[in-house]
C-alpha cells in the first residue's frame, strides 16, 4: 500500500534536511521524499545514511529521489523519478525486489508508458503552476479526464502547490494521494490536517518492516 501523503524534503543544506525530516517524522509523516538536488554530490550518501536513522526511528518510509543507487545501498523503501532520470525498468533491475518506484507524469501518455513500465505508483502534475514549475497544470479537469483514461488500480498522487482547499476535490477525480513540499515545511502542523482530509491517519495504516 502506497501512502496517501508524500512529504517531500527540499533543502539546501544538510542541516536543514536534517531538521525537516525530523520535525516531518514527528508530525506524523508516513513517507518522506529526500531530494538532493541541491545538496554536493560528495555528501548525497552520508545525508541519506543520516536520513534513515530518523525515519528508521519513527517508521517512516523513506524515497530517495532520482539516485536509485544511494536508495539501494542504503536500504531505502524506494525511489521517485523524474522524467530526465534513468527508465524505471532499468532502475528495477538495481533495486531490491521490495523496493517501490514511483514517477513523474504529466501527461495520459506518459502515465500509459510508466504503466508498462511496471512502477509502483505515478506522481501525476502539476495541479497548480508555480514560480518553480513551466509545464501547464492539469487541475481538477486534467486529473479526471487522465484517471478516468487510464482505469488503472495503480495509485495517482498528486503534486504541484497543493493546499488543504484543494484535497477533497483532488479525491473526487480519483487520484488517490497527494506529495507536498513547500507548505508541509513552511508548517509541519498541516501533515495531521492532510492525513485527516485524506483518510490516512498513521493509526490506521499497516506497516511493512523490510530487511
Amino acid at each position: 500500500m502506497i501512502p496517501k501523503l508524500h512529504y517531500t524534503s527540499q533543502a539546501n543544506s544538510t542541516s536543514a534536511h536534517l531538521e525537516n525530516i525530523q520535525k516531518a517524522c514527528g508530525s506524523g509523516a508516513e513517507l518522506v521524499q529526500l531530494d538532493l538536488e541541491h545538496i554536493a554530490v560528495e555528501e548525497h550518501l552520508k545525508l541519506a545514511q543520516e536520513v534513515i536513522k530518523i525515519t528508521a526511528h519513527f517508521q517512516t518510509r523513506l524515497i530517495i529521489k532520482s539516485h536509485y543507487k544511494i536508495a539501494h545501498e542504503i536500504k531505502a523503501d524506494g525511489i521517485y523519478l523524474e522524467n530526465t532520470d534513468i527508465c524505471p525498468s532499468v532502475a528495477r533491475s538495481h533495486l531490491y525486489p521490495w523496493q517501490t518506484i514511483g514517477a513523474t507524469a504529466h501527461t495520459l501518455q506518459e502515465c500509459e508508458t510508466l504503466l508498462i513500465k511496471e512502477v509502483d505508483y505515478i506522481g501525476l502534475g502539476p495541479f497548480r503552476t508555480s514560480k518553480k514549475t513551466e509545464t501547464k497544470a492539469l487541475g481538477i479537469d486534467g486529473y479526471t479526464a487522465i484517471n478516468e483514461g487510464l482505469e488503472t488500480q495503480t495509485p495517482l498522487i498528486g503534486f504541484g502547490d497543493i493546499t488543504p482547499e484543494d484535497v477533497k476535490g483532488i479525491l473526487k477525480t480519483g487520484v488517490s494521494g497527494i506529495a507536498v513540499a513547500d507548505a508541509i515545511t513552511q508548517n509541519f502542523d498541516l501533515i495531521k490536517t492532510f492525513n485527516q482530509l485524506l483518510g490516512a491517519s498513521s493509526t490506521e495504516e499497516m506497516r511493512h518492516t523490510f530487511k
